[in-house]
């Protein structure tokens, strides 16, 4: 496993790539580093299908100068494919940056929504027929040994004879990416840009439909606390809003999940959580209001009390160190070390 680089995603590749996901208006994103940080640096419309632009790709990309490319899917068109070009005659310095810097990448985007990645050393490797080719070797069966050949068509004769499908069934559950957004959802969080007042909203998703729904609005004070107002055994997300002295909405993004919820309904949640937040990200954008860049995670809504909820927009107040302080925030996440044994005598 390589080491990661400390390469962060810059806020305007964060809310581009949001942009992307909920418009479909886009078919490739290029991404560089530069000083330190990922960075857009070229966004492509879709003009054919995805073989006919990956055709067009290699134009878009330099012989000895590595790059990512994000490039959305035709069926479904949810889902992308991430591209690690890293060309054999780059520097070797380069070579090794974007190597420990690509997982940084997706991971700060949200990996659901990337379901095939492709690892390219020369532009020869990202054209329609190279994909293809991809394509077809993951769609090759495995090499097996004869061990392995025996216990596959033991699987096999069982799911005839029992329907047995278990492994395809949690497939099918977490495969889905991207919830559908309802009118209402929608305005409620535009709404917190907007009002006044201090303000709480709990969104919760429909698991048939994958679906957000609107569940709960509710006046807010930092003083008050939130985790009255959460679900207490069924996961949610919020975002608390509260007016700030310079007159500009500040908003916390949390994600609750309690340790009691169905475990069907936690992995719905955590799959498609960054993508989500991101999306509302792209709705509440400065300098009306700011989304927080550090998240609230929770499995006991009980601990977002009022003295937690305080001392979080205290270090959101001070000046931001980005190597000490953390994208997410997790109540009591810090454990006593535990004691050693006693000496004997």
């Amino acid at each position: 496993m390589s080491a990661t680089s400390g390469i962060s995603v810059s806020p305007e590749l964060s809310a581009a790539f949001a942009g992307a996901v909920s418009s479909r208006s886009v078919r490739f994103l290029k991404i560089s580093i530069r000083d330190e940080s990922l960075i857009l640096d070229q966004s492509v419309p879709p003009s054919g299908s995805l073989s006919e632009d990956l055709d067009k790709l290699p134009d878009l990309l330099e012989s000895s100068v590595p790059a990512y490319v994000l490039a959305r899917l035709d069926d479904p068109p949810t889902e992308w494919m991430s591209i690690f070009y890293v060309p054999e005659d780059a520097k070797i310095r380069d070579k090794m940056l974007y190597a420990s810097s690509r997982n940084s990448l997706t991971k700060a985007l949200g990996s659901a929504p990337f379901t095939d990645s492709i690892y390219a050393t020369s532009k020869a490797d990202v054209n329609a027929k190279a994909y293809a080719s991809h394509r077809a070797s993951l769609a090759a069966p495995k090499p097996m040994t004869a061990r392995e050949k025996e216990m596959e068509e033991i699987k096999a004769a069982e799911s005839r004879s029992a329907t047995y499908d278990g492994s395809r069934a949690r497939k099918s559950h977490v495969g889905k990416i991207g919830f559908t957004w309802s009118p209402e959802v929608e305005q409620a969080v535009k709404e917190l840009g907007e009002s006044d007042e201090g303000r709480v909203i709990i969104l919760s998703i429909d698991p048939p439909t994958e679906s957000l729904v609107l569940t709960a609005q509710e006046s807010y004070t930092p003083e008050s606390g939130v985790g009255s107002a959460l679900p207490k055994s069924d996961p949610a997300y919020a975002f608390c809003a509260w007016p700030r002295v310079d007159s500009r909405r500040t908003i916390a993004f949390i994600y609750s999940c309690p340790s009691g919820s169905p475990i069907k309904h936690r992995m719905l949640y955590s799959s498609g959580m960054m993508l989500f937040y991101h999306q509302a990200k792209a709705l509440l954008q400065p300098p009306s209001a700011t989304l927080l860049q550090r998240k609230i995670e929770t499995t006991d809504p009980q601990e977002l009390n009022g003295p937690f909820m305080r001392e979080y927009l205290e270090s959101e107040d001070a000046p931001k160190n980005t190597q000490e302080q953390p994208d997410v925030l997790r109540p009591q996440a810090q454990f006593a070390r535990p004691k050693g044994p006693a000496r004997k005598r």
